[in-house]
């Protein structure tokens, strides 16, 4: 399907092009031992942690040595130049060496090698520094995004990128900065993850960080995020039109879904599509709860039981309307944990705020608390160490305060 939401289909692609696999081998696991005093992450001239999702070609012989070969992909770049990515052989090994050893690997013997593999280490900001909004609590109006903050990887840059960006316009035009939240987005939960609890290795986004993840679906960014690029101006009038329109009209059908009913009265209808009826009366929409009723089930089994319901046909509407029905009791106890999080995240922290100076609370969250320096309750709560006793503690000394 597209990636925007501003198309409806795709345009016809050209053939897709061939990717191979072969494997490393026990010769060239030998000549990479022999020459590990080459690499630059091995001979001292790198001090860096490497990312932990990639790990370079020695690492992996020497961190997996009991394995006796890795698997390698050769990916075809470009439709018109005969060019190959090595996937799998990520290196900081001399370029004569990276040569010799590919020409080891089945398939490779006469390889020839357009451009070397290389290591680059770099410097990086603790993100602990930073705010929510990615400025810096060390100088106002400093924003800082992307692999400085110690992230790996082009998504997470363009992900802090744009929420430093947004942030630093807001500031320079005197008006309050964005939030992207845990619920709201992935972005949210990288920055999250960045500024609470920092990095000690190149920090990569996974879905698996989200505990909101089942909110946080590809289908549904819109509904998530357009209002808010809306609010600070990155939404166009089309898009916004569009939107809206879509939004209508996922609206209009879950209504007419949560409106029609059916019941044990129904028997004879439910009878005739090989289902058992419900004892009690439920919606159409509650009806898709069960497993084997699709949103064209229920609509089957509404016009049978005497239910019309009229939805649009655009196939995204009808997504989010099945989505919807389908996922309803686990995205409203999702929803709760939602509410219970929202609150912790309204509770504001003053930026002043003396950690040092608060009664009661345990020298190891004084002194975390006092470093990460908080926004809110809700960040403090995921501050690592932290005890639940200690943000009851807060609260209380927050309310008082007031």
């Amino acid at each position: 399907g597209p990636v925007s939401f501003l198309h409806d289909h795709t345009y016809p692609r050209k053939d897709l092009l061939p990717c191979w696999q072969t494997h490393t081998n026990a010769d060239m696991h030998g000549l990479i031992r022999e020459r590990l005093h080459e690499s630059a992450m091995y001979s001292g001239q790198i001090e860096g942690i490497g990312p932990r999702y990639c790990p370079s070609i020695e690492d992996k012989i020497v961190r997996f040595a009991d394995k006796e070969s890795h698997p390698i992909f050769m990916e075809v770049e470009d439709w018109n130049i005969d060019s190959v990515y090595v996937q799998g052989v990520s290196t900081s090994l001399p370029a004569q060496t990276q040569l010799d050893m590919l020409r080891t690997v089945r398939g490779l013997e006469q390889v020839e090698m357009i451009r070397p593999g290389y290591a680059v280490e770099y410097d990086m900001a603790d993100p602990l520094q930073l705010t929510p909004h990615l400025m810096s609590k060390l100088m106002d109006g400093l924003f800082l995004a992307g692999q400085v903050n110690g992230t790996s990887g082009y998504e997470e840059a363009a992900g802090q990128g744009i929420v430093a960006g947004i942030n630093a316009a807001l500031m320079a035009s005197d008006q309050p900065g964005v939030d992207l939240t845990r619920d709201q987005s992935f972005i949210g939960v990288m920055i999250d993850d960045l500024v609470t609890k920092g990095v000690d290795d190149p920090y990569r986004m996974l879905t698996a960080r989200a505990e909101h993840r089942l909110l946080l679906r590809h289908d549904n960014a819109d509904t998530r995020l357009t209002p808010l690029g809306r609010t600070v101006g990155l939404v166009d009038d089309r898009r916004w039109e569009r939107f809206t329109l879509k939004q209508e009209r996922i609206q209009d059908g879950l209504s007419q879904l949560q409106t029609a009913s059916v019941s044990i009265a129904d028997a004879e209808a439910f009878a005739g599509l090989d289902l058992v009826a419900p004892r009690d009366r439920v919606s159409l929409f509650e009806l898709m709860r069960r497993p084997e009723i699709s949103l064209e089930k229920a609509l089957e089994i509404g016009a049978a039981c005497g239910q019309e319901v009229t939805l649009h046909e655009a196939v995204d509407v009808r997504e989010q309307i099945e989505l919807a029905g389908i996922y309803d009791g686990y995205l409203q106890r999702q929803g709760r944990l939602t509410d219970q999080a929202k609150k912790l995240e309204g509770m504001r922290i003053p930026s002043a705020f003396d950690f040092k100076a608060m009664k009661g609370l345990s020298h190891e969250s004084k002194d975390k608390l006092s470093r990460v320096k908080p926004t809110t309750v809700g960040q403090a709560s995921r501050v690592p160490g932290v005890r639940m006793s200690d943000v009851a503690l807060l609260i209380g000394h927050l309310k008082a305060g007031r």
